[in-house]
């Protein structure tokens, strides 16, 4: 439920990281990165990522009085990308090395941005490496692969976009993996690649352990075989969760927009 009280906790929140790492913006501003910031983020958690209706609201019950029109809203959000994505490793540092967080889980999920029939008029994306396919539900979709890390409890730390055709084993090389020495990342069969256990093993001291084929040259027992499996079941939660914040279609002109939202 929407309330006046997690509004503001959320502008603190967000206001606070800020102010933290240093961030500088023109005094001169009517509205701050803060208050763009926590709009989006209200428009994600609320209005399905539909960002006008966020920005309507946020005018009408005064939280925002002074709120951007929508052409110059878009263009700050743009501005702002980066700042983003950098709070939320912010926030991943802390679940990572504050909380001394050791066990985490790794999968992807697929974002299609149109229907198959509609490729060849999409304008956002253009190219095969997009056509992608989603095994567990014998499907393809155009669109995008979010690789996302979480905690055994489910909380994000880490994510990163793929290209929809791009294997989750490939995907894996582009991910920061910046976990404290020692932990254990849980990942289903598709990140079958031995080259980059042993690595993260040998350099990073991190133990990849990917749910095994029945013809996998390395073999798990069967208590390994069901701890991966009871682990998978969190992020599994974690991405329907993900998801059922989306609209069934997000709408945007450009292929950044579309990401952003």
């Amino acid at each position: 439920m929407l309330t006046k009280d997690k509004i503001i906790g959320i502008f603190c929140f967000i206001d606070d990281l800020l102010k933290t790492s240093n961030h500088y913006e023109d005094g001169r501003r009517q509205v701050s990165d803060s208050e763009v910031i926590t709009t989006a983020i209200v428009s994600s958690l609320y209005f399905g990522g539909h960002q006008d209706k966020a920005r309507q609201f946020m005018k009408m019950t005064g939280m925002i009085p002074g709120i951007l029109d929508k052409s110059r809203f878009n263009r700050r959000l743009h501005q702002v990308a980066e700042l983003i994505y950098s709070l939320f490793m912010q926030i991943g540092y802390y679940f990572k090395y504050v909380s001394c967080e050791m066990s985490y889980v790794l999968d992807s999920f697929p974002v299609a941005v149109c229907d198959n029939i509609r490729i060849a008029n999409s304008k956002i994306l253009q190219g095969k490496q997009w056509h992608g396919k989603q095994s567990s539900m014998r499907r393809y979709f155009y669109g995008v692969k979010v690789q996302l890390l979480v905690t055994k409890d489910g909380i994000p730390v880490e994510f990163g976009f793929v290209p929809g055709s791009e294997h989750d084993a490939q995907a894996l090389k582009k991910l920061p993996m910046e976990l404290p020495a020692e932990s254990e990342v849980f990942a289903d069969s598709a990140y079958t690649n031995y080259e980059i256990e042993d690595q993260l093993m040998e350099t990073d001291l991190i133990a990849l352990k990917v749910h095994r084929k029945s013809n996998a040259k390395r073999i798990d027992s069967v208590s390994a075989a069901f701890i991966k499996e009871c682990m998978r079941k969190r992020i599994e939660t974690t991405i329907s969760e993900i998801k059922g914040l989306f609209l069934r279609k997000l709408h945007a002109v450009t292929f950044k927009g579309w990401l952003l939202k």
